[in-house]
């Protein structure tokens, strides 16, 4: 859940921090443009002054040949202010001619923003300003104010400015900006991350619990967590309602075992009366021998139903155990009950270290191997085979019987099913029920598959790594560690 709701909130943050920044960047970008401006703009007007007193031109265009000291103060001014600076000034009769300009090469083009600005300021109106320039552009400003006399424009000065200083102050004003945006994204970051893994904490304890719970471990509770109150009253109320279903679940055991424990001692009298009965009846009654195998079945039920309410009631006593010889040893103890019936038991079984109840797992080997034994014809192989993988250390048993369907499959392991073509097999349907439950205890699991071209494969599973929270008589809260 961190990984959608995190990325959630970091959009969000940068989001927000752009929809400020982008402006404040613009901001300031004509904040410095403005201030370039408004410089420039007290030059035009300084220099408009020393031009407004300035001798006229003779008519036809041609400068008087006497020395006019204000035009020769106003040329040195321009070229002073060109050289420091390096910005184009140029004062121009309304007539395009020249009355002082720096560098004295430079006059106004024909067309451009120097011209535009030109006729403008023609009109008795200041430039108005001009277009932003962003760092990227190589662009130039040009400013031009007109020289008044009399109520008339009789010049106009014009500058013509580089931008690199200016382009170059944005640009660290620019960096700024960016360095505060990545450490407050840096800081939003943190705290997003502070803040989901509050909130979530107590959601994972609780999606941990609730695994812990569907895998059979049903003492496994929520343990306080911090984070939000709402979250804290759901995990009470969720130990609350695991404690009921718990108390539920206990009352069914003991009611299982409970009556299987009291109807067995009823059955055997009835049993034994049956067989004195049978005593006065002629040898071969049909019907009392019904009556008799009806009621041993019975009695076998009532003793699976024993082990099953003990099985899901008990805890295993986990410890490293070698797989490949224990399973040997099941091997061993079940080969003469195959050769009786004409079954070859094959084991392939190499030293495997797991993590397994020695116990619980020989019971649900025994109750494997003894349905592969059963439902195997004779002159026909069960093989045990026993792997590991990196986490899991498993135990294999195939048969060549007739195997079941894909919708046999499906419930294969069920209390009390068997499958319509076996009814007239001894069995009660709880064996792989009880085996399953007794596996599940430490963290074990089976599984039910086809063996090819017919048959049975059954995949029992152990954990190469220590017990989870919850699993086996001592488990703690731990992580696994490997044998």
């Amino acid at each position: 859940m961190s990984t959608r709701l995190l990325p959630l909130l970091i959009v969000l943050m940068a989001a927000v921090l752009l929809a400020l920044g982008v402006p404040l960047g613009v901001s300031v970008a004509r904040a410095e443009q403005q201030k370039v401006v408004i410089d420039r703009i007290d030059d035009t007007a300084r220099f408009a002054a020393l031009a407004q007193f300035v001798t006229e031109d003779v008519p036809g265009g041609s400068r008087r040949t006497t020395t006019d000291e204000r035009l020769e103060t106003l040329q040195t001014e321009l070229i002073s202010y060109y050289e420091v600076y390096g910005i184009k000034a140029g004062v121009f009769y309304r007539n395009h001619i020249p009355m002082a300009n720096a560098p004295t090469t430079w006059f106004l083009p024909q067309t451009g923003e120097v011209r535009d600005s030109f006729d403008e300021a023609l009109l008795s109106r200041r430039s108005h300003d001009p277009q932003q320039v962003w760092p990227w552009e190589d662009g130039r400003l040009v400013v031009a104010s007109p020289v008044i006399r009399d109520g008339d424009v009789v010049a106009v000065v014009v500058t013509d400015s580089p931008t690199d200083s200016m382009r170059s102050r944005t640009l660290r004003g620019w960096l700024v900006i960016g360095a505060g945006e990545i450490a407050a994204m840096l800081l939003a970051v943190g705290a997003a991350l502070r803040l989901t893994g509050w909130v979530l904490r107590p959601v994972r304890v609780l999606d941990a619990t609730t695994h812990d719970i569907a895998t059979g471990r049903l003492k496994s509770r929520v343990a306080p967590a911090g984070g939000p109150p709402e979250l804290r009253r759901l995990a009470g109320s969720f130990n609350e309602m695991a404690d009921h279903v718990e108390d539920v679940l206990e009352q069914q055991r003991a009611f299982v075992a409970d009556a299987s424990h009291q109807l067995r001692n009823p059955l055997a009298a009835l049993l034994l009366r049956i067989e004195l009965l049978a005593l006065e009846l002629p040898e071969g009654n049909e019907e009392i021998a019904s009556v008799q195998t009806e009621g041993k079945r019975l009695a076998r039920v009532l003793d699976d139903l024993l082990d099953l309410a003990l099985a899901e009631h008990s805890q295993a006593d986990l410890q490293v155990t070698d797989i490949g010889a224990l399973a040997a040893e099941r091997v061993a103890a079940w080969s003469p009950t195959a050769e009786v019936k004409g079954v070859g038991l094959v084991g392939d079984c190499p030293p495997t270290t797991g993590w397994a109840d020695p116990v619980t797992l020989s019971s649900a080997l025994d109750a494997v191997i003894d349905n592969a034994v059963k439902f195997t014809p004779a002159d026909e192989t069960v093989r045990v085979t026993v792997s590991s993988t990196g986490d899991a250390a498993t135990v294999v048993v195939t048969d060549n019987g007739p195997g079941l369907t894909d919708e046999e499959l499906a419930r294969v392991g069920d209390r009390f099913w068997r499958s319509g073509r076996h009814q007239n097999i001894k069995g009660s349907g709880l064996g792989l029920s009880i085996c399953r439950a007794l596996l599940a205890a430490g963290d074990g699991s089976i599984t039910f598959g086809h063996h090819e071209p017919h048959g049975l494969e059954v995949t029992v599973t152990m954990p190469r790594s220590g017990p989870t929270a919850g699993a086996g008589a001592g488990a703690g809260t731990g992580e696994r560690k490997e044998p």
